[in-house]
């Protein structure tokens, strides 16, 4: 179903880009090409000017659709993932679901999921250094 969607979205920005390149500028872009002259066109007429910008409108409507459609299906596909992978929950003794304590500083909870005993607990505070 989405390479469907993929292959339709595909084809709607192609044909987005082939009508926008098809009608003709107002402004001219500082009169460079021929853009601000009075020089004929492939597509002059103003009923043309207004069928483009019709077909503009509806291409990018059905652009805006499938866009969202595209991306509701990749949310519906998604699992969500733990950043920790791999460790499962451990409790406390005695309390069902608790995380268990972390001690060890750095990487003191990469030892534990990966079943290597923890370091000992970093201290509370800083440490003053005694006089003798």
């Amino acid at each position: 179903m989405q390479h469907v969607i993929i292959v339709i979205h595909l084809m709607l920005v192609l044909s987005l880009i082939g009508v926008v390149l098809l009608q003709r500028s107002e402004g001219g872009g500082l009169g460079i090409g021929g853009g601000g002259g009075g020089g004929g066109g492939f597509m002059t007429s103003r009923s043309s000017a207004n069928l483009l910008t019709r077909i503009t409108a509806i291409l990018a409507a059905l652009f805006f659709c499938t866009s969202l459609i595209l991306s509701i299906i990749a949310s519906a596909n998604r699992t969500p993932t733990s950043i920790l992978q791999g460790g499962a929950t451990q409790s406390a003794p005695g309390v069902p679901g608790a995380p268990a304590p972390l001690g060890g500083g750095e990487g003191g909870l990469l030892r534990q999921l990966e079943g290597a005993p923890a370091a000992p607990a970093a201290p509370a505070g800083p440490q003053v250094p005694q006089s003798r």
